[in-house]
């Protein structure tokens, strides 16, 4: 199969969208957008650091957990996680960002993309706050580009319809881990609880 490296042999297959598709792009959202991101409980977050590393990682929280500032401005509240950061600090080192809003039922999704920046001003933190507990940070995001994706993928994928969906898949990050760092399977359990734990009375904290 041959490779294609060059925007005349990708299109060549894809034929360039039709005009109406691009009036769809905006610099800004509109009311449909503001309505689906007050709605959303979830987002995708991505992010690419220095050297072109793209990271992403989900967001979510109750519908509206994402701000709007303005037609061209959203904050999003950092809560407790992994304390990676990898999408953080690739904040500080570049700005860029992409996202995607999805809302639970609706196949078309949100598509932003723009820069970002970090700030932890206590009292934002606080009106961003969840479960009595402010945010950790503050994910300011502007707009440069916003537009709806259709349908097709959800009905594809049929991801709306639970006669469709496999039985849940439980991850062990125990069993990863252990087997990567030498411990033994008492080690893999208490990771396990540590998790569990994290998904329950330790949802909102690390601690």
């Amino acid at each position: 199969m041959a490779r294609i490296t060059s925007h005349e042999a990708l299109r060549s297959i894809l034929q360039p969208p039709r005009p109406t598709t691009i009036s769809k792009i905006s610099d800004r959202l509109d009311a449909q957008a503001e309505t689906f991101v007050r709605a959303s409980p979830f987002a995708m977050l991505a992010t690419r650091n220095a050297a072109g590393t793209v990271e992403v990682s989900p967001k979510g929280d109750a519908p509206g957990f994402v701000r709007i500032e303005d037609a061209r401005t959203l904050l999003m509240p950092e809560r407790a996680g992994n304390n990676l950061a990898f999408g953080l600090q690739n904040i500080i080192d570049t700005g860029s960002v992409a996202m995607i809003f999805l809302r639970p039922g609706t196949g078309e999704t949100l598509r932003i993309t723009g820069t970002a920046e970090l700030h932890d001003d206590a009292d934002l933190l606080q009106s961003l706050g969840s479960a009595g507990r402010p945010a950790l940070l503050a994910i300011r995001v502007h707009v440069e580009r916003c537009y709806f994706h259709c349908a097709r993928a959800f009905l594809r994928s049929r991801l709306w319809d639970p006669a469709s969906w496999p039985q849940a898949q439980r991850i062990s990050f125990g069993a990863m881990i252990a087997a990567r760092t030498g411990g033994d399977a008492s080690v893999a359990e208490q990771i396990d609880a540590n998790v569990q734990r994290a998904y329950t009375t330790n949802l909102w904290s690390n601690g």
